[in-house]
């Protein structure tokens, strides 16, 4: 079926297009009647704006892009919908791709975002990915920017983050006041800036409480999984017999852990503690729950739009805009695969 136009329907009425127009756009100087007779035929030929020509004349599309590199991960699935609600609040769609981790997939969903002339994106850098070209375009192009969570320190642009040294300090720290003095930790790939400042937190905690730092001890997950914290945990007893802690990089790791431990019949806290990272929901329900450290992943995703959403405003106005760092709050929460003080 054809769609109906502007002109179709100022034809039908005797009227100008512009007085058309005017009436959709409920402007003071069309009279009631004639409001009325608009609106009533623009819904009787299912009449919709042409979003195209409103765009060219706006050079707004209300549309952003957000890259992120799981969308099944508890973590980004909420911050999607920090993200979701923020831009349904102001007008605002998200166009939501996934990187699968990989580079070569990202670069292509960015060069995807510039070509559908989004008015921002925001990003979760993949593992595999940096400071590299595909994030200097953007940049260099000058369309508002804002990443999140997994981030490049020296890209030039806004972002929303928490203190992964020093909440992966608190997690270590944790477990050390409660006992432990010989821990492992199961890291993430070598790449990513939270991996690698989530490493150098448990390093200092060590180094504060006087425990010498053992590589040995460290074990570098590839796709931060379940079956990786299974595995790791097999391997680090078999390795290490009196281990008496473990921290992992996230809880989805942590939960292969304690699973392991579970079927092993290893004894948990009373052998080995673990604490995990981003309270996802499935700390809550194994057994023992998992002690672990609270991100804040909603409130990453109400921060990063209402930056970028900021930004946007300054590019749409001629504004100049600073980028800026956001960095949210973290906390220990302690559960039961962790002993307790006084325990």
């Amino acid at each position: 079926m054809k769609e109906a136009t502007l002109k179709e329907i100022a034809e039908k009425l005797g009227i100008s297009i512009t007085t058309v127009s005017k009436a959709l756009k409920n402007y003071p100087d069309v009279s009631l009647k004639t409001k009325d007779a608009v609106i009533s035929l623009a819904k009787k030929l299912n009449y919709s704006p042409n979003s195209f020509a409103v765009n060219l004349r706006t050079k707004e599309s209300k549309t952003i892009g957000l890259i992120i590199p799981e969308i099944v991960h508890h973590f980004f699935s909420n911050v999607i919908n920090g993200i979701v609600d923020e831009a349904e609040k102001n007008g605002y769609l998200v166009i939501i791709l996934q990187s699968n981790e990989t580079l070569a997939l990202e670069k292509k969903q960015v060069e995807l975002l510039i070509n559908k002339r989004v008015d921002g994106i925001i990003m979760s850098l993949s593992n595999e990915s940096n400071n590299d070209d595909h994030i200097k375009e953007i940049i260099n192009r000058k369309i508002p920017f804002v990443m999140f969570d997994k981030i490049a320190k020296l890209s030039k642009c806004s972002k929303v983050i928490i203190n992964d040294q020093k909440a992966a300090f608190n997690a270590v720290q944790h477990l050390i006041d409660n006992g432990c003095k010989k821990i492992a930790h199961i890291r993430g790939p070598l790449n990513p800036q939270n991996s690698i400042d989530r490493f150098i937190g448990y390093k200092k905690a060590l180094e504060k409480n006087n425990i010498p730092f053992d590589a040995k001890l460290v074990y570098t997950c590839e796709h931060v999984t379940f079956e990786e914290g299974r595995a790791f945990a097999e391997q680090i007893i078999k390795e290490h017999s009196d281990i008496d802690g473990i921290f992992a990089i996230t809880d989805l790791v942590a939960v292969g852990v304690l699973s392991y431990f579970n079927d092993a019949g290893i004894k948990i806290p009373e052998q080995v503690s673990v604490i995990g990272f981003s309270n996802w929901f499935m700390s809550q329900v194994i057994t023992p729950k998992l002690s672990t450290v609270d991100q804040p992943s909603h409130a990453m995703g109400v921060e990063s739009f209402n930056l970028l959403l900021e930004e946007m405003n300054c590019h749409r106005e001629g504004i100049p805009f600073t980028p800026r760092t956001v960095e949210l709050d973290t906390h220990v929460i302690i559960r039961e695969s962790s002993i307790r003080v006084n325990s």
